[in-house]
């Protein structure tokens, strides 16, 4: 029966891994009740929405497409961008502007990281998280975290099953070691399936209630909204949207 054994040290890693799951993500899922001074209620600029959706990527995307829209950059399908006005509007733009060469050319993936990394981006997220519409950097880590230690402990579980089976015949039957290692593989798989995945793992529940109601209001007129809320999925050109996905 020494493989009882391992099956105790499946359990407590499944256990273990489940229960660190469940407490981030009932964190992550919590409201946080605390509106933002002086914020208009329910309004959702598109920079927030496209943080809330897609984190600091999507803001970025959305910065580049809105300036190739008015004519301030030009995209290629190659992967670069060439300056055609060289006046920011905000913070986010500032970022892209910045980082272009001397003669007004940059690929694109260096304008997109200096967009992303821009302190800007900090400052949105953290108002977003003072609204109680983020859910806060360090929840959503320990939710991730919880999530690589389930699929760990899942592997423990069918490696404990895998030694169980090539122990010395001790007279267990084998379809019933199967069985008992298949109850912690089930927990694991159920500890999964309740945490995610989430409509967006960079919004709380008040912040996804926002999104699915400017999407509503504005998705199918404003092909801007659309990018925020749906990603490049949402841009129609492919030469516009190859430029942008540009890694």
């Amino acid at each position: 029966m020494f493989w009882i054994l391992f099956l105790l040290l499946a359990w407590a890693g499944v256990l273990t891994s489940a229960a660190r799951l469940l407490r981030a993500s009932t964190e992550a899922a919590e409201p946080a009740p605390r509106p933002a001074a002086g914020r208009p209620p329910g309004a959702l600029n598109l920079y927030e929405a496209a943080y809330l959706s897609g984190g600091p990527e999507r803001v970025a995307v959305l910065t580049l497409l809105s300036m190739e829209r008015r004519h301030r950059l030009l995209l290629t399908r190659t992967g670069w961008a060439t300056v055609l006005d060289p006046v920011a509007r905000d913070a986010h733009e500032r970022a892209v502007l910045a980082a272009f060469g001397p003669d007004g050319q940059s690929p694109v993936s260096a304008l997109r990281r200096a967009a992303a990394a821009h302190p800007a981006v900090r400052a949105l997220a953290d108002r977003l998280d003072a609204a109680g519409l983020a859910v806060p950097c360090g929840v959503r880590d320990a939710v991730a975290d919880g999530v690589r230690s389930v699929r760990w402990a899942a592997v423990l579980v069918a490696a404990m099953a895998a030694a169980s089976l090539v122990l010395p015949e001790d007279g267990a039957d084998v379809s019933k070691v199967l069985y008992w290692f298949a109850l912690p593989m089930l927990l694991s798989v159920c500890a999964l399936a309740t945490a995610g995945p989430a409509p967006s793992p960079w919004a709380s529940p008040a912040g996804q209630r926002l999104l699915v109601a400017l999407d509503r209001e504005r998705g199918t007129g404003d092909p801007l909204a659309a990018v925020a809320v749906r990603g490049l999925s949402a841009v129609h050109d492919p030469d516009l949207r190859a430029a942008l996905g540009r890694a």
